[in-house]
């Protein structure tokens, strides 16, 4: 039997190839995604459902698998597709600035480090580490949970920055509230890490604090200063 939506997913497909998304609405955006988790069937009232639901497509995607599930009409191979869109995003844009990199400023490290926090739900930790000319050797996330939280134990920072011999390391975190000023809970963990990486001659260059898509160096803001 023929599909009776293969026309229309064949027209919506071919304008974004003729137009790009910028004309969808997103309701239409989200269609065309769920045609790659569904191979039949009339998308569009599932679209309409899950934006009603979430509030947006970036609700949509930014929601966590189990509560789309709860949407009628999604399965766990349409939840994954949705939840991995964050996930993909944050991989295109970590992948667009990788290369030979000096990272000698606050801004260049700034702009490094933003992609990794591209759809986070939850705070993360990154320490990124740095050769003797300010090239990147490796960026690790090393917890999730909160900056301040007593997990975010200065021995792994210290073996991490050993175990690639860096040179000096910069700290990153984000904040789920939107505000990328430092708390006194970032400022004491700073001022901690800090004096345990520098008891191992690895120095300490920034703390970069991240929230929805900017950021804060606390070096830029003083607290760093010898």
């Amino acid at each position: 039997m023929s599909n009776p939506h293969a026309g229309h997913r064949d027209r919506l497909r071919g304008r974004f190839l003729s137009e790009g998304l910028d004309g969808f609405d997103e309701h239409s955006a989200l269609e065309l995604l769920l045609f790659y988790a569904a191979p039949r069937g009339d998308m569009n009232p599932l679209a309409h459902r899950l934006i009603d639901t979430f509030g947006s497509l970036a609700g949509v995607l930014d929601a966590p698998a189990e509560a789309l599930c709860r949407v009628d009409g999604v399965g766990i191979r349409t939840a994954a597709l949705l939840s991995m869109m964050p996930a993909l995003f944050r991989r295109y844009q970590i992948s667009g600035r990788a290369g030979n990199l000096c990272l000698d400023t606050a801004e260049k490290a700034g702009a490094y480090l933003l992609p990794r926090f591209v759809g986070r739900r939850s705070e993360c930790v990154y320490l990124l580490c740095l050769d003797a000319k300010s090239k990147p050797i490796c960026c690790r996330q090393l917890f999730e949970g909160s900056v301040n939280a007593a997990q975010v134990g200065a021995r792994r920072v210290v073996e991490t920055a050993l175990s690639v011999n860096a040179a000096g390391v910069i700290l990153a975190h984000n904040h789920l509230s939107g505000i990328a000023l430092p708390s006194p809970e970032d400022e004491e963990t700073t001022r901690r890490l800090r004096g345990a990486l520098d008891a191992v001659g690895v120095p300490l260059i920034d703390h970069i604090i991240v929230a929805d898509g900017d950021y804060v160096s606390l070096a830029q803001s003083g607290l760093l200063a010898p």
